[in-house]
């Protein structure tokens, strides 16, 4: 019925007679009118749009997994937290919407045999086992947690996102495609960036206002969204941006900032460098807002890494930048800041320290296959550090990190192999290196942090980063003109 409506419609519009055409064009034009009218008036201008947005993402979606990792994107960088206003038992993401459209597409595309085969990777078997032990330390916590909805939720989240991997490497099979997740990385990441500088830089109450009107899709509101050096409003502000978290933020920007400059730097780029310029400086300045101080490591030391292994303007660039900012006037509370953290001076560090004790506490006890993800037996132990690598600890024990391990290990081994059979003038080079070292700055950051652990769009993002580095360097190997 649907069918025979729409085909009769189209031909309508399409219709060489200008009065039926333009009949058409008016009655459409009146039902979308009236739709709108509707929802804005029902649901607010807010919901409304986002509704459209969202109808128009799920149409585009349904038709390609291209556009279901474009929407991951998006996502994942501007509204990370970001839930539908209804209730399900709980208030499903748009993260987890995303994600189960883009693996529902990806099931249809092997079923009807659009595609015939699947891609194994060097990486495919130790991804599986760490998601094998995952599962398993899971069940092994059940003994003694009872489980919420929510804990069950949040650890189905993390088993897609580490499964993103395989469709990341299963579906990007061109160049161009790869490309284009960059191009949309860098966009909605410095996006977010300029966000997060202008909620930055605008009076307190416009902020909060702004971000308030994020509280119909579970946001925080009220002077909560506000942050601050180690929670005192007498200290400087921190950004932000929609990311909730400031160090949340800084992980986010670390990756982007990579990808960025890894572009900036290339033969040929996916943007004018002048424009890529401008978003490195507002992804640079975001970062700088945060007073993240692990993000600002871990960004350094994946932009070094960078310029020693292929492009050595990024040193000199990173040398004036940081000579600029030890000189000006501005910068010097964000030194002592920084300077009190590596002193230990200041509470948050003490209260990282204090994290770190309890954390080794709880590994004592529980080494081998740790506590799960439900809650801990003893009623004098917590789950929560700033360790990417205590907190995998923490909930599936040394077996878990040594799984977690064994799949850097082997997934960096087959990038660093394949980056080196590459000649200089690969157009892969730059997308496998900015990807690749993106990890690595990820990685840095999370010895001060748990954001690519602990947060469902933070593990989907780390092995999505994972996923494009296999995937370029599986292309950039099967590419002839690329070797040396």
């Amino acid at each position: 019925m649907l069918t025979f409506v729409y085909d009769h419609f189209r031909s309508a519009i399409l219709s060489p007679n200008h009065w039926i055409s333009g009949l058409a064009i008016g009655l459409l034009c009146l039902a979308v009118g009236v739709t709108w009218g509707a929802l804005v008036g029902n649901l607010g201008a807010l919901i409304a749009t986002a509704l459209l947005i969202a109808a128009i993402g799920g149409v585009l979606m349904l038709r390609s997994t291209q556009w279901g990792f474009v929407a991951l994107v998006g996502v994942i960088a501007l509204l990370p937290f970001g839930a539908l206003p209804v209730k399900l038992g709980f208030s499903p993401t748009f993260l987890d919407l995303v994600l189960l459209v883009l693996f529902m597409v990806w099931a249809v595309r092997v079923m009807t045999g659009r595609q015939r085969e699947l891609v194994a990777t060097t990486l495919a078997l130790p991804v599986a086992i760490f998601l094998l032990m995952a599962i398993a330390t899971f069940i092994a916590g059940l003994s003694h947690s009872y489980p919420t909805p929510n804990v069950v939720r949040r650890f189905a989240e993390l088993l897609l996102g580490v499964a993103l991997f395989y469709a990341v490497v299963n579906n990007l099979q061109k160049r161009a495609e790869l490309e284009q997740i960059a191009l949309a990385l860098i966009l909605c990441g410095s996006l977010e960036a300029l966000i997060g500088v202008v909620l930055y830089l605008i009076p307190s109450e416009w902020t909060i206002r702004l971000l308030s009107a994020l509280g119909r899709f579970n946001y925080p509101t009220g002077w909560g969204v506000l942050r601050f050096i180690n929670d005192d409003p007498l200290l400087p502000m921190r950004a932000t941006s929609t990311s909730i978290d400031p160090n949340v933020l800084g992980g986010l920007l670390i990756l982007v900032g990579v990808v960025i400059a890894s572009q900036l730097f290339a033969r040929k780029s996916v943007l004018p460098r002048l424009l890529l310029a401008g978003c490195l400086t507002t992804v640079s300045l975001c970062l700088y807002f945060t007073y993240s101080r692990g993000s600002l490591i871990g960004l350094t030391v994946a932009l070094l890494l960078l310029g020693l292994l292929r492009y050595r303007k990024l040193l000199l660039l990173l040398i004036t930048a940081g000579v600029i900012f030890l000189l000006l006037p501005q910068s010097q509370p964000y030194i002592q800041h920084f300077l009190a953290g590596v002193r230990g001076l200041d509470r948050a560090t003490q209260m990282r320290l204090g994290e770190y004790k309890d954390a080794l506490i709880l590994i004592g006890r529980y080494p081998w296959i740790g506590v799960g993800f439900a809650g801990t037996p003893d009623i004098d132990l917590y789950i929560g550090v700033s360790n990417l690598y205590l907190l995998i600890t923490e909930q599936m024990g040394l077996l878990g990190l040594a799984s977690f391990l064994l799949a850097l290990g082997v997934g960096f081994l087959y990038l660093i192999r394949a980056w080196r059979r590459m000649g200089p003038l690969s157009p892969y080079e730059p997308l496998l290196l900015g990807f690749a070292v993106a990890l690595v700055g990820g990685l840095v950051g999370g010895v001060f942090d748990h954001y690519l652990f602990s947060y469902p769009h933070g593990v989907a993002l780390f092995w999505f980063f994972m996923g494009l580095a296999v995937a370029s360097a599986r292309l950039g190997e099967a590419n002839d003109d690329c070797r040396l």
